[in-house]
């Protein structure tokens, strides 16, 4: 493994500045170009010439850009707590079910005939029963082997159940699952920002404040009792958090693979394990990661543009490869 660095405050200090970067790189490309000399006066003194320039702008490709910063985040601080949790590189938000729940209550809702406004409340109450569901089977073995094997099994039946639904689906409902099952961004707004972002911000900040108990975990289970943490009080926390913070952001995105995964490992491997520096970096470097997807999806094939979930899996899916073929056995 790489030497992590000393001080974090170089890597957070490069993310920091990296994350505006990409947002204004992101918010001047795409199929309708913006030039950077103008978004000031787009924003501030705006004629009738640049009615569409503005709209693009302000409706568009502002919220788009704003909701991958705040799902990027939410996802590597899930993440990154996930991983703490399980003691294992390789976990990530969707190993306890918040993912496949979260997707059969949007496709549920899809087939069913729900509406489109049903479709977002339907994949986070399926998340959240999903996970709560994991949790209550899960504990009844002593430490995590019972939650993850729940996960796993909750993943088989979600699954199954999501066939199902997708055997039963005609034409148009077959389109809109397979675009919600990719993830996407496009469905961002501002009113869907006005309680999205302060409720990720929030969570995060609370999942920031379990680092002492993150580190602890690191060391053994039993190391972190002696320590003086109650366990299944912190593993109920620690649970309940991830899926409160990644529930809404899976009904606003749909699923959007590996960023839970790839950032806080990359970061985890340049910082070390010290969840003090390692979560605020996963909350950047999530954003960074997200924003960056986003605008490759976007400038692909000009004008259409690829569902971030491809984006994220062809890069995420060998980097998994690589981690399960770089780990040493016993």
């Amino acid at each position: 493994m790489p030497r992590a660095w000393r001080s974090p405050r170089p890597v957070l200090i490069g993310l920091a500045l990296a994350l505006p970067a990409l947002m204004l790189l992101s918010t001047v490309s795409g199929a309708f170009k913006i030039p950077l000399a103008d978004l000031p006066r787009l924003v501030w003194n705006p004629d009738m010439l640049d009615v569409v320039a503005r709209s693009v702008l302000l409706e568009i490709r502002l919220p788009r850009i704003l909701l991958g910063v705040i799902a990027g985040m939410g996802l590597a601080v899930a993440g990154a707590t996930m991983q703490a949790l399980f003691r294992n590189p390789l976990a990530d938000p969707g190993l306890i079910g918040i993912s496949s729940g979260g997707a059969l209550g949007a496709v549920a809702a899809i087939v069913v005939g729900g509406g489109a406004l049903a479709v977002a409340p339907a994949a986070f109450l399926g998340a959240l029963a999903a996970t709560l569901l994991g949790y209550r089977l899960g504990r009844r073995q002593a430490g995590m082997a019972g939650l993850l094997l729940a996960g796993i099994a909750i993943n088989a039946v979600c699954a199954s159940l999501i066939g199902l639904f997708t055997y039963l689906a005609d034409d148009t409902q077959l389109r809109s699952l397979a675009f919600w099952n990719l993830g996407s961004l496009a469905g961002g707004s501002w009113p869907m920002l006005a309680w999205l972002g302060p409720w990720t911000l929030l969570l995060s900040l609370l999942a920031m404040r379990e680092w002492r108990a993150m580190n602890a975990l690191l060391l053994g289970e039993r190391e972190a009792q002696h320590l003086g943490f109650a366990l299944a009080a912190l593993r109920r926390r620690l649970v309940l958090l991830t899926a409160l913070l990644v529930g809404p952001i899976v009904a606003a995105t749909g699923i959007i693979g590996f960023v839970g995964l790839v950032v806080p490992h990359l970061l985890r491997l340049t910082l070390g394990a010290d969840h003090r520096a390692l979560l605020p970096a996963c909350a950047l470097g999530g954003a960074c990661a997200l924003t960056l997807a986003d605008w490759l999806a976007r400038i692909v094939i000009v004008p259409a543009e690829l569902p971030i979930g491809i984006v994220t899996s062809l890069v995420g899916g060998p980097f998994f490869l690589w981690l399960l073929a770089s780990r040493r056995g016993p």
